[in-house]
């Protein structure tokens, strides 16, 4: 009956086209909303609040086309007031820069709030800054290093030693406060007051220790020698005492990813991702060896003078897992440092992970970084998983013990999926997130792990609980699917009463949203949006009263270029039951007396989908690859976004090539039968990553359908990308042998061997440098296609990662014109130059 019905629906909607015109390529309104054009229209859209350290006020920056403004919302008082008078502004610092500006240009930078009553800004200058001796340095690979490797120097927190703060680039940088009371500017130009802690410094809570890594191992100074290093990094008194010495590569205790292969400078330091108990006298850090772990390669052809090897380590589906251990260090004695292994084993290459504090606002007006355990001085916890991700333990550790200890037990037949627990009621309870009744949900535990009562308990996706109001009970968190007929991925704030009950809607309307709160939870900054409407932000109080309107995003410009909305839109899926979202995209100049050909932009999760829920800036493959002549959809697929049913975000677990590719190509037919303008005969589909994978393994799989794709540095062959998405999604299998030996067998159907498949046009893209999905995907593909004898396109970028970069605006391009000769039947690909870039 499903095939009859699908027959019927693709039979009508290839005849309502018939004969009907094709629009011809519009490569100019393509060109109108380039990245860059966009990025002089559309301005702020959303607010990140910046919480005052000692009250519930907040600031932000919001820009529109008038320019930028800095406001001071309080909340209490329900009043929001602009940080400065602009005009003034601009006149005070043209007398004193002697750089002119006006309110609307006034080039402010690295603001910050200091101390609840000034603000700090800097303003680079024309003017060019004194010169200063540059110092030798005497060793030539650390020259060498330092020119090739200008990422390290920035995330480690500065350009070189000497900087003294006084100019940027060659230019004078000036400096100012500016009293929030008063109004007061004041120039502070000059020499830097070095009051920021080194980014490499993990400092106690009591702010007397700092732990770090060196060479691979802990080590430790107290704040007096820190503080040296504060003022001068070069200073050569500064004692440190080792803390390890049985660090090597890979074989080290927790730092950076970036930081292990950079170590081997015995004089460089780097952060350690320790956790500190709360009274300063232990903190807890894994150790991993991953020695076992084999490297990958690409070469940078672009690399001058001669092309070099990127060597990295890279895990793949099935290869053994970095063997992780945990250790307690008791520093209450600095100078007899003693730490133990704690028991932590219960899976084979199982993974574990430290369960922290949630950050306050107070941490953001820190000097240093201080991270804490979730726990208490007696106690800590930790998670730990196994291999095939079905089960988790929450695990408590005492200090005065050897062994983690199971609180929380999680098991699934297909992965286990968590979140941070937190810490309520002085830490006497435990909310813990949970999937295991189909749906996420919150559940209260004592400390001892029995559960109190279900906090929610709906079939709705809670997404993740965000604060707890300890003085009135309540829990706050973010929910999608609560509210039913509406679109389910639209996300809420809701509350919830620690000792049971109902749960509340905080903000209202149908929109996605997402809140951000102080650390009492009493107010939330909500930003709101939908893929057919204005963002907006607005301020909740926590018994969900509005309590003001603070912006509507500033689209004037963007609409008056021809800017429309796309239209949203429900199908069903190739089940005929379940229900799928979507968004369809038409070029502005649409004219519903043509025909168009239809692409369908895919991802296909199962960690997200490209179904477009909110609105966003940036529009390459949807909103702009429409105004070239095409209708371009978004839609969800089961198996995909992990916001609704654990049922909808696991049907593709165990088939992860397959599972979305029917319910696309359905939804497709359905949209032509509704619509006269939608050629049937005409579909294209492309995609990105998962979506290239996607893509390609749709115009293989239905090549009568699909008559053209275009694949962007897809996982074709998940046997050689990273282990975490391929094991998680689609599975491993566990295998003990009647010795009890453990093993791992994975096995995934790869694109190549469905080569032999292709009839319609295809496009493979990928960047020769891609550490994340490696170009060796496509080239399986590549030749699986020519050993099959098929034609094909191919665009490698230069010097381009998973992303493409500098490069995106020309990939475009090219996606344009593959699509419009293969789809409208003309296109300007015969032409050498791009003029839609000469022009951009």
């Amino acid at each position: 009956m499903k095939k009859t019905l699908t027959l019927a629906i693709a039979l009508f909607a290839a005849l309502t086209c018939f004969g009907q015109n094709t629009p011809k390529p519009n490569y100019e309104l393509a060109e109108r909303f380039s990245e860059k054009k966009l990025g002089e229209t559309v301005y702020s859209y959303t607010i990140n609040p910046n919480w005052f350290k000692n009250s519930d006020k907040f600031w932000y920056e919001w820009k529109t086309s008038e320019g930028n403004q800095y406001y001071i919302v309080d909340p209490a008082a329900k009043t929001k007031t602009a940080v400065f008078d602009m005009e003034k502004l601009a006149m005070q610092l043209t007398e004193i820069v002697k750089d002119p500006y006006d309110a609307q240009h006034i080039p402010i930078q690295n603001i910050k709030l200091k101390d609840d009553s000034r603000f700090e800004f800097e303003i680079v200058s024309t003017e060019k800054a004194p010169k200063k001796p540059k110092p030798e340095v005497a060793d030539s690979s650390k020259k060498e290093k330092a020119a090739m490797d200008p990422q390290r120097r920035m995330l480690r927190g500065g350009d070189d030693d000497e900087d003294d703060g006084t100019s940027v680039g060659g230019k004078k940088l000036y400096r100012f406060t500016y009293d929030i009371a008063t109004r007061k500017l004041t120039d502070i130009t000059g020499p830097k007051k070095k009051d920021g802690y080194p980014e490499w410094g993990t400092l106690s809570p009591d702010s007397t220790k700092v732990v770090y890594m060196k060479n691979y191992n802990l080590w430790m100074m107290d704040s007096v020698n820190f503080m040296k290093l504060v003022r001068n990094k070069k200073d050569s008194t500064v004692v440190e005492k080792q803390v390890t010495k049985d660090g090597i590569q890979y074989f080290s205790y927790y730092t950076s990813e970036y930081g292990e292969d950079s170590m081997t400078d015995s004089t460089e330091r780097f952060a350690a991702e320790i956790a500190w108990s709360p009274d300063s006298r232990r903190f807890a850090v894994g150790k991993e060896d991953s020695r076992g772990i084999k490297d990958l390669w690409c070469i940078n052809s672009l690399s001058m003078p001669r092309p070099t090897l990127m060597k990295f380590k890279y895990q793949m589906p099935g290869e053994p897992s970095p063997k992780v251990e945990l250790y307690l260090f008791n520093v209450s004695d600095t100078a007899d440092i003693t730490s133990e292994l704690i028991k932590t084993s219960a899976f084979k290459d199982q993974t574990m992970e430290l369960c922290r504090l949630q950050h306050s606002q107070k941490d953001a007006y820190g000097r240093a970084y201080v991270s804490k355990w979730l726990g208490d001085n007696a106690k800590f916890y930790i998670t730990r998983t196994s291999r095939d991700l079905k089960r988790v333990d929450l695990c408590r550790v005492d200090v005065d013990s050897d062994s983690a200890v199971v609180v929380i037990p999680e098991r699934m037949n297909t992965y286990v999926e968590t979140r941070s627990p937190m810490l309520v009621r002085n830490g006497s309870q435990i909310v813990w997130w949970s999937e295991r009744n189909g749906w996420g949900n919150l559940y209260l535990y004592s400390a001892n792990g029995t559960l109190v009562r279900n906090l929610t308990e709906g079939a709705y996706h809670v997404e993740d609980a965000l604060r707890a109001d300890e003085k009135t009970g309540r829990l706050f968190f973010e929910a999608c699917g609560v509210n039913k007929g509406e679109d389910p991925y639209y996300q809420h704030l809701y509350s919830v009463s620690l000792d049971g009950g109902a749960i509340s809607q905080i903000d209202k309307g149908e929109f996605d949203t997402k809140s951000g709160c102080p650390d009492d939870a009493r107010y939330f900054v909500t930003n709101y949006s939908r893929v057919d409407c204005t963002p907006a932000i607005a301020l909740y109080s926590g018994l969900g009263t509005k309590v003001m309107d603070l912006e509507t995003a500033d689209f004037s410009r963007l609409f008056a270029m021809g800017y429309k909305f796309p239209t949203r839109f429900k199908v069903k899926a190739a089940d005929g039951v379940t229900d799928l979202y979507g968004v369809m995209y038409k070029p502005f100049d649409f004219d519903s007396t043509k025909c168009y050909p239809i692409l369908d932009y895919v991802y296909p999760g199962p960690q997200v989908e490209a179904n477009n829920i909110s609105w966003v800036k940036g529009m390459t493959r949807v909103d702009r690859l429409a105004q070239i002549g095409f209708i371009v959809i978004t839609v969800g697929n089961r198996g995909g976004h992990p916001n609704r049913s654990k049922w909808y975000h696991n049907y593709g677990y165990g088939n992860l090539r397959d599972y979305g590719l029917e319910d696309q190509k359905y939804a497709v037919q359905q949209l032509a039968a509704q619509h006269s303008w939608i050629d049937i005969n005409k579909v294209g589909i492309h995609g990105h990553s998962g979506g290239g994978f996607m893509s390609t393994a749709a115009i293989l799989t239905y090549p009568d359908f699909f008559k053209c794709a275009v694949s962007c540095s897809g996982n074709h062959d998940n046997s050689i990308y990273n282990r975490w998405w391929s094991e998680q999604h689609h599975g491993i299998e566990e295998v003990v042998s009647d010795k009890g030996d453990t093993t791992f067998n994975y096995s995934i159907k790869t694109n190549q061997e469905l080569a032999k498949n292709l009839k319609g046009s295809l496009l493979l893209v990928t960047g020769d440098i891609d550490d994340n999905v490696s170009p060796a995907n496509t080239i399986r593909v590549v030749n699986a296609l020519i050993r099959a004898n098929k034609r094909f396109e191919m665009l490698v970028l230069p010097g381009q990662h998973h992303g493409y970069g500098d490069m995106n605006e020309y990939f475009f391009w090219r996606l344009a014109d593959f699509y419009s000769e293969n789809l409208l039947g003309s296109s300007h690909r015969h032409e050498a130059d791009i003029e839609e870039m000469n022009n951009n």
